[in-house]
């Protein structure tokens, strides 16, 4: 398993991690199984919007010698009522609903608490505003939590809360469909075949702008989404009216700016260990270049998508990361001095480019990386 750091938390992710839906899904059955494969496969980030008690109680029970081995995304304001899950902005419901978690988790605190479900930008400022930020904040200040998150599906009000300060962590739906999608406060716009019915061209820009702004201020993603629900993995369901692989999903999710950990839906131990061959499989079967390139009625073209297809390059530069710290750069006013810094450690630069080509010829996206490569030196610099 392979390890990133998550923003500016201080915490270590592994980047496949695990959602709850198998824990869910078969009332508690597997939550033993699904966590001894992830604790053998290194996986350590768990997420957990569930409110349901049997299963917080069940869950407590399996961590009972094994809770140092796990870094817990608790989302705040979920409830149980009346037998099904809700999502509430009561306070005091809130409250109850988190200690519930820390009991029958039988812990003192989690790592993360994440603000559950924040899709409007009316709902973000009545959060941010009022009391379930500041419980928030006094978690973090009495060490109950670590971290602040959010979980949401919309750009827009996504950008407003990571440029608050306020937000350490953001829960976001990541996959080559969903980049394609403005903001919406309707979630469901996101996968309707109505969303994909014209020509689409390149990622929305404040998707863009969001993932370079969160890796630009040390605020990291953990992805939702990465399989669409399953659609992307099925060529009758998929937005695209093609098929990704699970190792394609995964891997255009981890190479996104910011992003720390993909959160596998996994419904059975099977499905999280078709995740887990992630970290063994080859470069060419991660590769989603060019399955994204031949998408009908969607171009990437001109976008550089990280994929790593211009390699090898004759001097040695790394291409990719040259190009995503230039974006980083153009993000914001200025360079701001994590990205200096992180591209001044790079053994080769835009500087050392010979102006040779090969690269554009390889790119499936018709990147001008050349151009790129210009820029990038006047930018930073010899």
């Amino acid at each position: 398993m392979k390890y990133r750091e998550l923003g500016r938390t201080g915490l270590m992710v592994g980047e496949i991690g695990l959602g709850c839906e198998g824990f869910v899904d078969h009332d508690g059955a597997l939550i033993d199984e699904l966590l001894d494969c992830a604790q053998e496969a290194g996986v350590n980030c768990l997420d957990l919007y569930s409110p349901q008690p049997d299963i917080r109680s069940m869950l407590g029970r399996s961590l009972r010698g094994r809770r140092d081995k796990f870094i817990l995304q608790a989302q705040l304001c979920t409830a149980w009522k009346n037998g099904q899950y809700e999502r509430t902005r009561d306070i005091e419901e809130v409250r109850a609903s988190f200690e519930d978690l820390l009991a029958r988790l039988e812990c003192k605190s989690v790592e993360i608490g994440m603000i559950h479900y924040v899709d409007s930008s009316e709902d973000w400022r009545s959060v941010a505003g009022g009391e379930l930020m500041e419980y928030a904040r006094a978690l973090k200040a009495d060490g109950k939590i670590s971290a602040v998150g959010m979980s949401s599906h919309n750009p827009t009000v996504s950008l407003e809360a990571v440029k608050s300060g306020m937000i350490d962590v953001l829960m976001f739906s990541v996959n080559p469909c969903y980049d394609l999608q403005p903001g919406d406060e309707d979630c469901e716009k996101l996968w309707s075949e109505e969303s994909y019915s014209g020509l689409l061209v390149n990622m929305d820009a404040e998707r863009r702008e969001l993932y370079e702004y969160c890796q630009a201020n040390g605020v990291a993603i953990t992805v939702m989404k990465a399989f669409g629900g399953g659609d992307l993995l099925d060529a009758a369901r998929s937005p695209a009216g093609a098929a990704l692989t699970p190792w394609q999903c995964l891997h255009y999710a981890l190479t996104r700016p910011a992003v720390a950990t993909v959160l596998s839906g996994a419904h059975t131990v099977e499905e999280l260990k078709i995740s887990l061959a992630y970290e063994s499989a080859s470069d060419e079967e991660r590769d989603y270049a060019k399955a994204l390139s031949s998408f009908p009625g969607i171009s990437w073209k001109g976008h550089c998508m990280y994929c790593g297809h211009c390699a090898p390059c004759p001097v040695g530069i790394d291409v990719a990361a040259v190009t995503k710290f230039l974006n980083l750069a153009k993000a914001r006013e200025g360079v701001p001095e994590t990205v200096r810094e992180h591209y001044a450690l790079l053994p080769r630069s835009a500087s050392d480019c010979t102006g040779c080509g090969g690269c554009e010829s390889r790119c499936p996206f018709e990147v001008p990386v050349r151009e790129n490569m210009r820029a990038a030196k006047e930018l930073f610099g010899s």
